[in-house]
């Protein structure tokens, strides 16, 4: 039989992260270890506030499937996540953390990295972008310099968008990225658009709300900055609406079930000639681990928690000049820090 445990893990950020819905100082997230005569597999899914999961919902969720979940039989994390899907329809965010749980005990016990469990070639590695929340221009410019990157993620949304990022170019050459999380209306983003495109911004994620697809679909004909859909984008079957009034989107593994789904979610995505960027829900090294071993497979990578974050859970990921080096280990191929 499996056995379980988790974590309720609060994760302070080194500065106040805010983004257009809202402020926070601690990130917090949900830990799994799945276990099997020795092996121990972890996974991670932070806490959204918008997404209206709570580490106490999926505390709540996985103590009631846990006689279910603890007699699988561990043969393949995909029929696992099939499992899980339809056990716990309405908790997409427990399911991705013991999806990924999975992947990272099946890996131990097959002594088989998670990339190459998935046979995915690492040729191709993204960089990946720092992201600098909603503040003051004065203190967007303190973190860039003190986090010094060659792709930068601004959050947006607030009434300066256009002061800041035209600060942020004068003071770096670095790529810079846009993220409104759906927090522009139509109106501004058709005023900025001509001043983005001049300042070099290489995309802009979700500039408006969810519902408003018509309104998308007129921007993507008049940008030659590509559109990405964040929010917009959540399960594979979203992936043909998006493609008509965006240039690409970005996959969650937290908000989309795992990384199980997320490949069938890659696949859609490059069918329809997309743009893929893998994102991030300012994950620890645990969470993190796994959007690296995916990463060759996509365009864009955001996948800096690890250096958001004054504290972390586990050790074995490393960086150089903001490129994340495959993890060889086992599974996820990091180390947990205990006691976690």
């Amino acid at each position: 039989m499996l056995s379980i445990q988790f974590w309720q893990k609060e994760l302070a950020f080194e500065f106040p992260f805010t983004i257009s819905k809202g402020t926070k100082t601690h990130q917090p997230t949900f830990i799994v270890e799945l276990g099997w005569r020795g092996w121990k597999g972890y996974g991670e899914a932070p806490a959204i506030s918008y997404y209206n999961i709570t580490t106490q919902q999926m505390a709540d969720d996985l103590c009631k499937h846990t006689p279910a979940i603890e007699k699988f039989s561990l043969t393949d994390p995909k029929r696992f996540w099939h499992f899980l899907h339809h056990l716990i329809p309405a908790n997409p965010f427990l399911v991705c953390a013991l999806d990924m749980a999975a992947w990272d005990l099946f890996g131990k016990m097959r002594k088989q990295s998670l990339g190459t469990m998935l046979q995915i070639k690492t040729s191709h590695r993204p960089v990946t972008d720092y992201t600098v929340g909603m503040d003051s221009k004065e203190m967007v410019l303190h973190k860039v310099n003190r986090h010094p990157a060659p792709v930068y993620k601004i959050k947006v949304g607030g009434m300066k968008d256009l002061e800041i990022i035209e600060a942020v170019r004068r003071e770096s050459n670095a790529v810079i990225r846009v993220d409104a999380n759906a927090g522009w209306t139509v109106q501004q983003t058709k005023e900025i658009l001509p001043s983005l495109t001049s300042l070099g911004v290489e995309l802009i994620e979700q500039p408006l709300p969810i519902e408003q697809w018509e309104e998308m679909k007129e921007l993507k004909s008049m940008s030659s900055i590509p559109l990405i859909a964040d929010e917009s984008c959540v399960h594979a079957k979203d992936i043909e609406r998006c493609s008509e009034v965006f240039h690409g989107i970005n996959i969650k593994l937290t908000k989309c079930s795992g990384i199980t789904p997320a490949l069938d979610i890659i696949a859609a995505a490059r069918k329809k000639g997309l743009k893929i960027m893998l994102g991030c829900m300012n994950e620890s090294s645990i969470g993190t681990a796994a959007m690296i071993h995916l990463s060759p497979l996509v365009d864009y990578l955001d996948a800096d928690g690890p250096l958001l974050l004054k504290d972390d859970l586990a050790t074995g990921l490393v960086i150089d000049q903001h490129t994340w080096q495959i993890p060889s280990g086992f599974g996820l191929g990091i180390q947990i820090k205990h006691p976690l």
